[in-house]
């Protein structure tokens, strides 16, 4: 069975994060381990660790995955956002090891005022220089697919081949694939074929063993649209097809899946029912079918 779950608020503590999961029927976590829209957080304590532990151990959750700083910014050509994205990834990195979470998702970055193929050797060099000053760290980078907004990059997956290649340790580097921003980037995983053909080149370029988590969202723009915009399942321009294929798909059975999409309740819904448990539920339905 397909391993799903959500994204969850820190707020009252990491360990709130976990039982929010779980009431919400989650099998797999994600969270930030600190503001994403700030460069600094609070120190993780040792009561903090115990807690966030504690309560996967309890809920039995296996599958927890932290995200980076949207500040952050590894293919700037600006040598101060560079470095200061170089330090604070390496803090994300360090933060998730506290708390025994295995992979830190982020963007790769956007290359601004320079071309793409220096703002893709940048974040190779980044990657390189977060290794070399925390060579013992276990967590692993997972770069995102991107929707190609502005200079972002990480939209084709020619362009996450070319950053691994160039990074000198690619073991500790994989993906996490985001099913919102590949469809605005222009592959449409609706077409049955093309959703064959588009893990097929996956494979080749990048290799499935890499790819290690999955961000489910609609899409509320159009295909090739290169617009950030996430959807509840089923509700956007993706349709119900490419996550009934993808969970279907015995390859990616043992990958944990993850919803970014809104909060709050559902107005249509019994009461008490949020917006995750219907996704989760509307996933859920699509199994086998």
């Amino acid at each position: 069975m397909p391993i799903l779950g959500a994204h969850m608020s820190i707020a009252g503590g990491y360990y709130k994060s976990i039982d929010s999961g779980a009431e919400t029927g989650c099998e797999c976590v994600q969270l930030f381990t600190k503001n994403n829209n700030q460069w600094r957080g609070k120190d993780i304590s040792d009561e903090d660790i115990i807690l966030f532990k504690t309560q996967l151990a309890t809920h039995g959750i296996k599958h927890t995955l932290s995200h980076a700083s949207y500040l952050i910014n590894m293919a700037s050509p600006k040598d101060e956002l560079w470095e200061k994205s170089v330090d604070a990834f390496g803090i994300e990195l360090q933060r998730a090891e506290l708390l025994g979470i295995p992979y830190v998702v982020v963007h790769p970055g956007s290359f601004t005022t320079s071309t793409a193929a220096e703002g893709i050797q940048r974040i190779a060099v980044a990657l390189d220089e977060v290794h070399s000053q925390l060579p013992d760290l276990k967590v692993k980078c997972l770069l995102e697919t991107t929707a190609g907004q502005g200079s972002n990059l990480g939209w084709q997956l020619e362009q996450l081949a070319e950053m691994l290649q160039q990074c000198q340790s690619p073991e500790r580097v994989g993906v996490c694939v985001d099913t919102c921003h590949m469809f605005a980037a222009g592959y449409d995983l609706r077409d049955e074929s093309i959703y064959n053909q588009t893990w097929e080149q996956f494979d080749q370029l990048i290799g499935l063993e890499r790819l290690l988590a999955f961000h489910l969202n609609d899409s509320k723009k159009e295909l090739g649209s290169r617009k950030d915009r996430h959807e509840h399942i089923g509700d956007g321009e993706m349709g119900l097809d490419p996550f009934r294929l993808l969970l279907n798909d015995t390859r990616f059975l043992h990958i944990p899946m993850y919803l970014e999409t809104g909060k709050g309740d559902r107005p249509d819904c019994p009461a008490g029912l949020t917006w995750d448990q219907f996704n989760l539920e509307t996933l859920r339905s699509l199994i086998n079918s």
